[in-house]
């Protein structure tokens, strides 16, 4: 028999994601070594890989029967939404026009395509404590507006092209209150990610 080694879906990655997530907010990851971990889920491409970054973590195996380990004392308490929409928000075009878009809880993917306009995303509600939302924004001279709320780690995956995105400092948080992975390619454009207060 041939041990073949299983390629890693996004829905592998998203929960070795909440798994770090949740070490980190119950203090056994410092930033440093979340976001190492992090990087190294998003990029894993096989199922065997991903073991190996929660081994040493009590929430890989308590992750389905307990809930969510409360921060620390003096770090801000982000609680979750109860999820609301389907996992998949869509694709959509937005072609020198754009619309505004409330992101349900419960979306993990947000597609949309940009030429000459693009819409403004308002993840206020998706985000919390283990969330993870994919966004892949595609950009041709022009770009989306994504408003995140404090405490939202961005992880920019996209490839540019004479542009690129451009995430605000105050907009990257911690990780506390979720993970956004942008990806797309941006072609003369790029998408701008805000804090939403």
């Amino acid at each position: 028999m041939n041990d073949q080694r299983l390629r890693a879906g996004d829905s592998d990655r998203d929960h070795t994601l909440t798994i770090i997530q949740r070490a980190y907010e119950a203090g056994r990851l410092d930033l440093d070594e979340m976001r190492e971990r992090q990087e190294k889920a998003l990029k894993s491409r096989y199922t065997d890989e991903l073991p190996a970054l929660v081994v040493d973590l009590p929430e890989g195996s308590e992750l389905v029967a307990r809930p969510a380990h409360a921060p620390a004392a003096n770090a801000p308490r982000y609680e979750a939404l109860p999820a609301t929409a389907p996992g998949d928000g869509g694709f959509n075009v937005a072609i020198m026009s754009g619309r505004d878009v409330l992101v349900e809880p419960g979306t993990r993917e947000v597609g949309c395509l940009s030429f000459w306009g693009g819409n403004n995303y308002d993840l206020t509600q998706a985000m919390g404590p283990g969330r993870i939302v994919t966004m892949t924004l595609n950009s041709i001279m022009g770009g989306c507006n994504v408003h995140v709320p404090p405490g939202v780690r961005v992880i920019d995956q996209s490839v540019a092209l004479m542009g690129g995105n451009d995430i605000h400092a105050r907009a990257q948080g911690d990780g506390s209150n979720g993970t956004v992975v942008i990806k797309g390619l941006q072609f003369w454009g790029g998408n701008d990610v805000k804090l939403r207060q």
